[in-house]
């Protein structure tokens, strides 16, 4: 009987070696202490989320924000030292860098996860200059923001102030309104929302464009041509582009616009009518001439 036993236990198989654990799981356990921040961060980054949902379900005026953009710097801060390394901004030229700086409201070493992107961005929309805007937030800590700008059209003239516009007539500057290059310059209310396709006219017309001094609207309705010369040229009401081919032709033939005139009237298709400037007035008389006369 004991011969038999240690026959069987003889005979039973040897126990399998313990396995080996894989590559993977190695590397796992080596990196398992660096991988608990990131999940505390993507847990918090979670419950936050839950937090915004219930937020905007029961808080519509967003009360606690402030409370949850201070919860998510903090576990930025903490965790990995995320914060803001650089700013970059592209297409800015016009635009004033400190309306910039006050509408990104961000600096260089701030928490990175603090700065929310679609908030700047419209701050951003509300400068003058800013046509559109993107913002991008990296984690890797840099603040990516990329603009157009509307472009300077024309200086405005109205009671007496100045303003650098657009072509849709909106105001981006009132003020170092010569750092723009030469602008064409649009007098009276209304003029800046509608000089822009009159002013393309002109610029088929290069020798009418060089003697124009202002564009300037009448009672919003029509537009005058104010030349350098002083002459003013009346253009009609909605037929601009065939009375400036009409001016344009009669100059070629009669060198119309070097006369000494105070009024050119295109207003009527079918006739032209011409105001010659004022004869000066003949000069006084010396009181030597006046003696030599009675003598």
């Amino acid at each position: 009987m004991p011969r038999e036993l240690r026959g069987d236990r003889a005979s039973r198989p040897a126990p399998p070696e313990p396995k080996r654990p894989s590559a993977l799981r190695l590397w796992l356990r080596r990196r398992k202490p660096l991988l608990r921040p990131a999940a505390k961060i993507a847990t918090g980054l979670t419950l936050l989320g839950v937090i915004a949902v219930g937020v905007a379900s029961f808080d519509p005026a967003s009360r606690l924000s402030a409370l949850t953009d201070r919860v998510t710097a903090g576990l930025g801060a903490k965790f990995g030292g995320m914060t803001v390394q650089d700013i970059r901004i592209e297409g800015a030229r016009n635009t004033p860098q400190h309306l910039l700086r006050q509408a990104l409201d961000v600096r260089p070493g701030d928490p990175i996860l603090a700065f929310a992107p679609e908030a700047a961005r419209v701050r951003l929309s509300n400068i003058p200059w800013v046509e559109n805007v993107e913002v991008q937030r990296h984690l890797s800590g840099t603040i990516y923001v990329r603009m157009t700008e509307r472009a300077p059209f024309a200086i405005h003239q109205n009671n007496g102030r100045f303003a650098v516009v657009d072509r849709e007539g909106r105001i981006v500057a009132t003020d170092r309104l010569d750092a723009f290059g030469p602008l064409p310059l649009i007098v009276g209310p209304g003029a800046e929302r509608s000089a822009a396709p009159l002013y393309d006219m002109l610029r088929d017309q290069p020798d009418l464009l060089a003697r124009t001094q202002a564009l300037v609207r009448i009672g919003e309705r029509r537009w005058n041509l104010r030349l350098h010369s002083g002459t003013d040229v009346l253009l009609p009401e909605g037929h601009e582009a065939a009375a400036i081919a009409r001016l344009a032709e009669l100059h070629r033939q009669n060198a119309l616009l070097d006369r000494p005139l105070q009024t050119v009237d295109l207003r009527l298709p079918d006739r032209l009518v011409l105001r010659q400037n004022p004869a000066p007035e003949p000069a006084p008389a010396t009181a030597r001439t006046r003696t030599g006369a009675r003598g």
